[in-house]
Parts: C-alpha cells; sequence; structure tokens
C-alpha cells in the first residue's frame, strides 16, 4: 500500500511540474515582439512648404480677414514646419470635391509603400502573415482595407484580418493590443499593423475657426509593423511590449465632444477641435497612468510616493483645521484658503528611460511634458517628429520613436512609454523594452543631420505678419488679386 502511495504521489508530482512547464511555455509565446516598422516619407511634389500652405488658404473664399488672421497665428504657433506633406487632391485645388478614386490612390500609395518596404527589409513573404490589421479612421471602403492588401500581396485564405476605423490618433496602440491579444490563442504567428489616415477627402473648407484647426495640424503620413510571438524570431527583434493600458474616457460628455467629426452651420464637414482637448486629455493621460504606473515604477519609488504623498496630506488637514477655526470667528464670511501640496509627484524616469509622446500639436506636447514633468531632451522626439512630419494621427508615434532611433538614443534594456491619445475620448499607452542598441536612420536619413534646428519658428509670420496690421481692419480682402511666388 505504502509502495502505491508513493507512485501516486509521484505521478502527481510529475503531472504538477507538466503542467507548470506548459503554462510557462504559453505565456513565453505570449510574448509580442516588434521586428520591424518602415514610416510613409511622401513624394516630394506633395510637399506643403510656406508658399503651398498661402495658396490653399486663401483660395478658399469662405474666409474673411479675420479667419485669415487666425489661420496665420495658428500656423505660426503650430510647431509644423515647411517640409510636411499633403494629399495630392488637395495640392491640386480639388480639396471641395474629391472623389474615390483620390482616397484610393492616397491610402493604397501609403499602405503598399510601407509594406513593400517592410517585406524588403524582414525577408518575410506576405504569404506568412498570420494576422492583419489595418486601422483607418476616416476611411472604411467595401471591399474592406485589408482585403485590398490580401489581394495586392496574394496573401493565404486563412489570415486573421481585422478593420479599425474611427478610432483616432491612438489606433495604432489599440491596434496592436489587438494582436497582442491574439498572440494569446495563436502560438508561432506574425502579424502586421498597417496604421494611417485619409485626409485629402475630409479637408474642411467652411470657416469655424475651431473646425480649421485640423487643415493646420493634420499632415499625410502612416507606419506598417510586423510582429511575431515566435521565440526563435527573439534575437531578431528590435522591441518587446512590456504593459499596456487602454483608458476609454468617452462617457464624459466634454471628452467625448472635444474632438468630434460634424457639420458645421452651413454644411461642411469636418474636425471640431474645442478648447477643452488639453484639459480631457490630461483627464484620461491622468486616470490610464493611475492604472499603469504600478507596474512600470520599482517598489521603492511607489514606496517614497506614498510616504511623501501620506506626509503631505497630514500637514494638509493640520493647516486646513487651524484657518478653519480662525475664520470661524467674527460676522464676516471669509473664504477659507486653498493649499497646493508640492513634492509628492511620481518620478516616472526611475522606470522609464525615453518618452514616445504623440505629436499631434504644440499643446498636446507641453501639456504632457509639465503634466509629467518631462524636460526638453524628453520632449524633443515628439517636438521634432511635428515640426518636420506634422501630425500624422496614428501613425505619428512611429515618427517620434524613428527620430530617438535616428539619433542613437535607444540602448539595450532602455524602456520606452508611448503615450498615445485620440477622439473619443482616448488614452492608449504601452511600455516597450528595447532589445538591442537601435541606431537605423529609417525615414529621417535625409534630415536627422538638420534637427534640432535653431529654430521652430514658421516663415509664416515673416511672409504674412501684414494681416495683423491695424489699418486692415476694415478692408475686405480680395484673395483674387493676390500674388504668391
Amino acid at each position: 500500500m505504502e509502495y502505491i502511495l508513493k507512485i501516486l504521489c509521484l505521478f502527481s508530482l510529475l503531472y504538477s511540474i507538466s503542467k507548470l512547464f506548459k503554462l510557462f511555455l504559453k505565456r513565453r509565446n505570449q510574448s509580442c515582439y516588434m521586428l520591424a516598422y518602415e514610416c510613409f516619407k511622401p513624394k516630394e511634389e506633395t510637399k506643403l512648404n510656406t508658399n503651398t500652405c498661402a495658396k490653399i488658404v486663401l483660395r478658399n473664399k469662405n474666409l474673411g480677414l479675420e479667419e485669415y488672421r487666425f489661420l496665420l497665428k495658428t500656423m505660426v504657433s503650430s510647431g509644423i514646419g515647411e517640409n510636411t506633406y499633403c494629399p495630392k487632391n488637395v495640392l491640386e485645388g480639388r480639396e471641395a470635391c474629391p472623389n474615390l478614386k483620390d482616397t484610393n490612390e492616397e491610402i493604397d500609395e501609403i499602405m503598399f509603400d510601407t509594406l513593400d518596404n517592410l517585406f524588403k527589409k524582414t525577408c518575410f513573404s506576405p504569404s506568412e502573415i498570420d494576422i492583419l490589421v489595418v486601422n483607418v479612421s476616416l476611411f472604411s471602403p467595401i471591399p474592406s482595407l485589408t482585403a485590398r492588401i490580401i489581394n495586392r500581396y496574394k496573401m493565404r485564405e486563412d489570415v486573421k484580418v481585422f478593420n479599425l476605423a474611427g478610432m483616432g490618433c491612438s489606433a495604432s496602440v489599440v491596434a496592436i493590443d489587438l494582436v497582442q491579444q491574439l498572440f494569446k490563442t495563436h502560438e508561432n504567428s506574425l502579424g502586421i499593423v498597417v496604421s494611417t489616415e485619409d485626409l485629402g477627402s475630409h479637408w474642411y473648407c467652411g470657416k469655424d475657426k475651431k473646425m480649421m484647426l485640423s487643415n493646420c495640424l493634420f499632415r499625410s503620413g502612416g507606419c506598417s509593423m510586423l510582429f511575431t510571438n515566435k521565440t526563435e524570431l527573439k534575437n531578431k527583434a528590435i522591441l518587446k511590449l512590456k504593459h499596456m493600458e487602454r483608458t476609454q474616457y468617452g462617457a464624459d460628455d466634454e471628452a467625448y465632444s472635444c474632438c468630434i467629426q460634424v457639420e458645421d452651420e452651413e454644411g461642411f464637414a469636418g474636425f471640431l477641435l474645442t478648447k477643452s482637448l488639453v484639459k480631457c486629455a490630461a483627464q484620461a493621460l491622468t486616470v490610464n497612468l493611475q492604472s499603469m504606473v504600478p507596474k512600470i515604477l520599482p517598489l521603492w519609488e511607489l514606496v517614497r510616493f506614498f510616504s511623501v504623498s501620506l506626509c503631505n496630506s497630514m500637514k494638509k488637514i493640520q493647516l486646513e483645521n487651524i484657518f478653519s477655526a480662525i475664520f470661524s470667528h467674527g460676522a464676516k464670511t471669509v473664504k477659507k484658503p486653498i493649499f497646493n501640496v508640492l513634492g509628492g509627484g511620481i518620478n516616472l524616469k526611475t522606470g522609464i528611460e525615453h518618452f514616445c509622446v504623440h505629436p499631434g500639436g504644440r499643446a498636446v506636447v507641453d501639456g504632457v511634458g509639465k503634466g509629467l514633468r518631462l524636460n526638453e531632451y524628453d520632449l524633443e522626439p515628439a517636438r521634432m517628429a511635428l515640426h518636420r512630419w506634422g501630425n500624422t494621427s496614428a501613425g505619428g508615434l512611429w515618427y517620434v520613436l524613428g527620430y530617438m532611433e535616428a539619433k542613437k538614443r535607444l540602448k539595450k534594456g532602455d524602456r520606452i512609454l508611448m503615450i498615445s491619445l485620440g477622439a473619443g475620448f482616448k488614452c492608449n499607452n504601452c511600455v516597450w523594452e528595447v532589445m538591442r542598441d537601435l541606431s537605423d536612420t529609417n525615414v529621417w536619413t535625409d534630415s536627422i543631420e538638420s534637427y534640432p534646428p535653431p529654430s521652430l519658428m514658421n516663415p509664416f509670420k515673416e511672409k504674412y505678419d501684414w494681416i495683423h496690421d491695424e489699418y486692415l481692419s476694415f478692408v475686405r480682402l480680395d484673395t483674387s488679386r493676390m500674388k504668391i511666388n
């Protein structure tokens, strides 16, 4: 009997070890590695310099002097330079009447150019791809964009495909989260994410100032990325996904409507960007980091933060009690002072070396930097990506990452916090670990040596500051007679 019990115990032990080993292998195969990414560089003839911008603005007959002044101020302070790119139909003066062919050509060029380069760089065949995710918020054709890619590259019949629409500038991280979740049930797989946006058929032609902002900020761009959970490809990976946190702040009415596609009073469709955008972004980012921070920072930093916060809270309570007692006597009602508790902020740099901030606009970059106490070195990649490429929507993060890599900032073991914000309102953040030293100049090849430039000031101010002259306040501009060199 004792012998049988020993055998049963040994069998149970071996069974448990086997289960644990299988669980370990399963978790190991669920890792999400990035093998490569390719950002889109548009053709030189679609470059949007100062003169071309002025031509596009001045040919809009719906605008008056005050609208021109507003646009000038916005362009000068946008943080965007002279080397961004614009859809072909807008440059040709057909922004008010785009057709389906224009849209297909715009999206096809971005998707196929980046995918061609991605397959060439990695030496993988399109037939080896198991998962395909495409996100373009403003364009959802039939057949789908994934179907266009499958048809172009003759992919397998069993490839898992997903189209994400309406997810805004934060869609890229959403797509990566989808791939990561699929990797949990699809072992030894390769996945591709294509992130871009359609601008040409959604150019705003009205005069609502809150809707004209989108024309000033958004530019052509996109990116294709290759991911895997194959452990044998780990040594070829450039990044490993460590953490993912998604926050949907759409239940708040103000946040929901701060970035929304609508029609103005005259029926012109466009994107409405309200003054609440930065505030709502800060709120969503705060909620997101409350969940993420405990997972990415060392224990000693969390203990320090808790201790300092507790100490400051006790001091605040004592001070408020004292002032409450003092001001409770007498006939006059005195407003109780409000105390700002300082010194208890979380130091994200104890767990993060690099910050990849969505280049949505100068106000967004400034707001994130101030909220997280980042210095100019931390914000430089986002500012330079905004200056060189503009806000390329969901593809913007990868131009920021490309800048870090081209500047040889990314070393093995470094951690990157990727911060994305988008309509909805959403804040989707993730943390990557750098798998090896990175130094590819990628899409920055022909411009990295000139960055950062001596000044980010847009030349619009020099050429068109005459619009601010007060003596023109009573003049109705005749833009048809304006000559632009």
